[in-house]
């Protein structure tokens, strides 16, 4: 278990390059094995998600060179080969079930752990994704301890709607139709910004897919992909991170951020605190006019509320660092998130900092913000952004704090820690057996 210890009151000042996006690198990685020609990937982040996957390649006999230093990965499927009898996916990344349709791809068969996870965020359940294979032809046959998807011959295209915009799922269908012969449509399709950048990669490999960025994508796929060189774009989940731990330290962050026209509802989320955020030449930072105070709405005898679901909405990966500022602005502040159930239950370890939370329902939470808060050890669960809004709550209070089981963070953030001492942080990993 790795823990961190935080010496907070400090203001954090200085720049920050962000690193890649996980949630655009895993399937990106994932979508690799369709070719077996030559990539290169630049900016690929030194995450132990990314290592995990990595090490697949090699175990299936994949040519892989990577250079975190600089950021650079070499990848050659070309001797690939994959047996379901003794090759096993990941377990402890979700992410791994996107490695099945490549492998049906090249293979005509893969095996899934029926134990696949990732961040504990609620019920995230497998049945949308094998109503996407069984739909392009695939058969599903579940075991005690595994899922077996075969397939005799080329998958076919098909249109499908999904009952949700799953991200996940809309990858998986993109990653069968592209080896699928035809056409295929899928009708409420995911749209967040890794979402159109995994969609970027794929055409860059020759898949024609049209309707990046909006809720119906349209691939006709069934011809050979290439190779090619891709660049990674700056993950908006840490610039949103960086700036909301500038803000309740009360410094300034300044974030190197290329895709600003992704940040509007972002930037008037931050606005509900007092918070307004500046993107100039290429950069992003947030100013604001004394201690963080919550913005009252116009409507009398409501809240003001934060509500996140699928892009467009307000990410709902981002909720936690915005329940941190809602902890400490002046007012009360309804947080909803809209996907996931149980995914709030975290709030308990905010009462230790002396938080005033109130949990309404597995979905609902409300902050009564701006009260005196203390020093305190907190337990996070397994969930990347909890653990840093856990993080940003110590930062904010002078005295010692310590975060316990924050691991999650480093599967996700490379140089965390390095990156908050260069702001002025005073934080430390503690390794515990």
């Amino acid at each position: 278990m790795s823990n961190l210890i935080v010496h907070g009151g400090r203001p954090l000042r200085g720049e920050i390059i962000p690193s890649a996006n996980k949630n655009a690198v895993l399937p990106i990685l994932c979508a690799t094995l369709l070719t077996d020609q030559p990539l290169r990937l630049v900016g690929i982040p030194d995450i132990t998600d990314v290592k995990k996957i990595l090490d697949i390649f090699r175990v299936l006999g994949s040519e892989v060179a990577v250079d975190y230093a600089t950021g650079i990965l070499e990848l050659h499927h070309h001797l690939t080969t994959f047996d379901p009898a003794r090759h096993r996916l990941p377990e402890e990344m979700r992410s791994s079930i996107m490695l099945v349709p490549p492998l049906l791809a090249r293979f005509g068969v893969a095996r899934l752990e029926n134990d696949v996870k990732g961040c504990t965020l609620g019920v995230r359940e497998i049945d949308p994704h094998v109503e996407v294979f069984q739909r392009f032809g695939a058969r599903v046959e579940s075991s005690s301890d595994s899922l077996i998807v075969r397939t005799r011959e080329q998958m076919q295209g098909n249109h499908h709607w999904l009952d949700y915009a799953s991200v996940t799922t809309t990858e998986n269908f993109v990653l069968c139709a592209a080896s699928a012969s035809g056409e295929s449509v899928l009708t409420n399709a995911a749209s967040e910004p890794h979402v159109q950048e995994f969609c970027r990669f794929m055409a860059m490999m020759g898949v024609d897919i049209d309707g990046i960025g909006t809720s119906r994508l349209t691939v006709r796929g069934g011809k050979k992909l290439g190779g090619g060189e891709f660049r990674f774009s700056e993950d908006f989940h840490e610039i949103a991170t960086f700036l909301a731990l500038g803000a309740i330290t009360g410094g300034e962050i300044r974030v190197r951020n290329t895709a600003p026209e992704q940040f509007p509802l972002i930037d008037r989320t931050f606005a509900k605190f007092g918070v307004e955020v500046v993107h100039q030449d290429g950069w992003s930072y947030t100013r604001q006019n004394g201690p963080l105070k919550v913005s009252k709405p116009f409507t009398s005898n409501i809240l003001t509320k934060v509500e996140a679901a699928p892009w467009p909405y307000l990410p709902v990966d981002l909720l936690p660092i915005f329940i941190a500022l809602g902890v400490k602005a002046e007012g009360s502040t309804m947080f909803w998130n809209k996907i996931y159930d149980g995914a709030m239950g975290w709030s308990s370890e905010l009462s230790k900092f002396g938080a005033h939370v109130f949990l309404g329902d597995p979905h609902r939470l409300i902050t009564f913000g701006g009260i005196p808060l203390s020093p305190a050890t907190v337990e996070s669960p397994y969930i990347i952004r909890v653990a840093i809004a856990l993080f940003m709550v110590a930062a904010s209070i002078d005295g010692r704090s310590e975060i316990r089981n924050a691991l999650p963070i480093r599967r996700a953030h490379p140089k965390f820690v390095e990156n908050l001492r260069s702001l002025g942080a005073s934080v430390d990993w503690v390794d515990e057996e």
